[in-house]
C-alpha cells in the first residue's frame, strides 16, 4: 500500500486553494493528482484536519460483540446452516452479517464443521462400492 503524501505537502496544497487557485491548477502546480487535492479539502472541511487516516492495522469484527449468541446458536443446533445463522442473528440482534463473513468468523475462532466424516461418507451411484479402478466385469461365458 502507498505511502500516504506528507503533511508539508498537505499543507502547501490547502494554503494553495485557500489563496483562491482551483483544485486543478494546485495539482498541475504540485504535480499531484486532482482527486488528491479534491479529497484533501474534502478532508479538512469535513474532518477538520488535513492528517492522513490511518493505513493498515486490524479491523474490529462486528461479529464478536454477538460471540454469546453466536456460539450458543450453533452448540443448540450443530447442523444449523450460515445463512439461517444469518437470519436469526438478523433477527435477534439486528446485525446484517453475511453467510460467508459468519463462516470465517467461526473458524477464526476455531469452530470448523464437515459435514460427514470419510468413513460415513455415501458414495455416488455413478461410484458403486467395492475396489476403486476396476470396472463392471464382462459375464463368464463357459461357466459351469
Amino acid at each position: 500500500m502507498p505511502k500516504p503524501y506528507s503533511q508539508d505537502l498537505r499543507d502547501r496544497v490547502a494554503g494553495f486553494v485557500r489563496a483562491g487557485h482551483s483544485r486543478r491548477s494546485a495539482a498541475a502546480h504540485f504535480q499531484v493528482s486532482v482527486s488528491f487535492v479534491v479529497n484533501l479539502m474534502t478532508a479538512l472541511r469535513v474532518r477538520g484536519t488535513l492528517a492522513p487516516k490511518p493505513v493498515g492495522g486490524r479491523r474490529h469484527a462486528k461479529l464478536e460483540p454477538h460471540r454469546v449468541f453466536i456460539l450458543d446458536r450453533v452448540a443448540e443446533r450443530v447442523d444449523i446452516t450460515m445463512p439461517e445463522l444469518a437470519r436469526e442473528l438478523e433477527r435477534a440482534c439486528a446485525v446484517k452479517a453475511d453467510p460467508a463473513s459468519l463462516s470465517r468468523w467461526l473458524i477464526r475462532n476455531g469452530l470448523r464443521f464437515k459435514k460427514n466424516s470419510p468413513s460415513g461418507r455415501m458414495r455416488s451411484s455413478r461410484h458403486p462400492p467395492g475396489a476403486r479402478g476396476l470396472g463392471p466385469r464382462a459375464p463368464a461365458e463357459n461357466a459351469a
